[in-house]
């Protein structure tokens, strides 16, 4: 095992460049000054130049946001959940909340998500795919019930046709 000079031990765990600390957190540059700007990211240290310097504790608070992101929580989420791992005197209780609140949120978008693609697959299935102009995928999304939920239990025949009105 390598023994590490304290010099290399420093520049590992010292302050370092946005450009830097990106590449560690696996964030681009430009996320990580907008998530300064949100707030979620207390202000950085600066150089006598204007240079950001990031902490490791930044790296690991950028880390923690894009695992977040990952699992598709919003930001207002990971504010909150931020504000909570920094808190030693948490209730897990808090956190359990907000992550059960998210995987009801889920539940709903796969849901809605599964609807579309049986919809869709009705409407791919009925049709023909030829030249002729005929096409119910079209008629579906010109109809004037556009603004109303697909009714995925209600399949299409092949020799569906809508009426046009004039």
């Amino acid at each position: 095992m390598p023994s590490h000079s304290p010099a290399a031990q420093a520049a590992q765990n010292g302050p370092v460049a946005i450009g830097e600390a990106s590449r560690r957190a696996g964030v681009s540059a430009r996320m990580v000054r907008h998530y300064e700007s949100l707030g979620l990211l207390a202000p950085v240290h600066r150089t006598d130049s204007g240079y950001r310097q990031y902490s490791e504790a930044d790296v690991h608070a950028l880390r923690f946001i894009r695992r977040g992101r990952d699992l598709g929580f919003s930001m207002d989420e990971i504010a909150t959940l931020l504000g909570l791992w920094q808190n030693q005197s948490r209730a897990s209780s808090q956190v359990k909340t907000i992550a059960q609140k998210h995987i009801a949120a889920l539940a709903e978008r796969i849901a809605a998500m599964q609807s579309m693609q049986r919809t869709l697959h009705t409407l791919v299935h009925c049709c023909h795919g030829d030249d002729r102009p005929d096409c119910p995928i079209l008629d579906d999304l010109a109809s004037a019930q556009a603004d109303l939920p697909a009714a995925p239990h209600a399949p299409i025949s092949p020799t569906h046709k809508r009426r046009s009105k004039a």
